[in-house]
């Protein structure tokens, strides 16, 4: 069996056991156990976090190979964000979040690596400090750990993952749900058609954004340009927190 057959297989029996009849006493036993399993993970993130200082979250493809252009731009940024005194958050995996892990250990900054326990691709980086090393079951717990704990967000090319995390992080920003921090796209090349389709579609079409919420990101093509713009932003600010 392939791959992907595997998969399609699992999402199949993921579908059958959603809709197959359950008594109240089951429901309420597995929701019960669930609520205690998500309050761990809460707990252990909290814990765990709260004692590594400020730090940048890098975000991008797991699938990105290190002979691909965007692999070396990632460890460059993470190097050079932890010579500034930053540490690096990364989603913990392979790809452009094993170059970001790569980048801070070369730095001698703090490797952070959360990760997702997915049916591929997802296994922790041999770059990531040991004793920051998180394991999550829940996406929406491990993206709390991103959002609470970053002073900015770097974001690389990358699949449905990495625009999951960059629109909430925008959203979270726009309702004033957190505070304005720093999120820099890198790759102008690779970014340019969704945000002409967000000025396009979503402002000047629909007026489903405001003119300022493009306001809201930066784009840039080199380590150095990202970095500044995260150290200039905190020239004006406090590091801390982000609720």
């Amino acid at each position: 069996m392939t791959e992907n057959e595997e998969y399609a297989r699992s999402g199949e029996e993921k579908i059958k056991n959603a809709f197959k009849e359950k008594d109240w006493t089951e429901i309420r036993t597995n929701d019960s156990w669930a609520l205690f399993k998500i309050m761990a993970e809460f707990v252990e993130g909290f814990e765990k976090m709260s004692k590594i200082g400020p730090c940048v979250s890098i975000f991008g493809s797991a699938r990105t190979k290190p002979n691909n252009k965007y692999y070396p731009l990632a460890t460059e940024v993470a190097l050079k964000l932890t010579k500034q005194g930053y540490g690096i958050i990364s989603g913990g995996g392979p790809g452009i979040m094993e170059a970001a892990n790569k980048g801070a250990k070369e730095g001698g900054g703090k490797s952070v690596g959360l990760n997702i326990e997915l049916p591929f691709e997802q296994e922790p980086n041999p770059y990531i400090d040991s004793d920051k090393n998180l394991n999550f079951d829940y996406f929406f717990v491990r993206k709390v750990m991103f959002v609470k704990y970053s002073q900015g967000f770097i974001v690389l090319p990358g699949g449905f993952g990495t625009l999951d995390e960059l629109f909430e992080s925008l959203t979270l920003i726009q309702t004033y749900k957190i505070g304005k921090f720093p999120i820099v796209l890198m790759g102008s090349d690779y970014w340019a058609g969704l945000i002409d389709w967000i000025k396009k579609s979503l402002l000047e079409a629909e007026g489903n954004i405001s003119p300022q919420d493009l306001d809201l990101f930066h784009v840039a093509d080199t380590a150095d340009e990202a970095v500044k713009i995260i150290n200039d932003f905190y020239s004006k600010y406090t590091l801390k927190p982000n609720f």
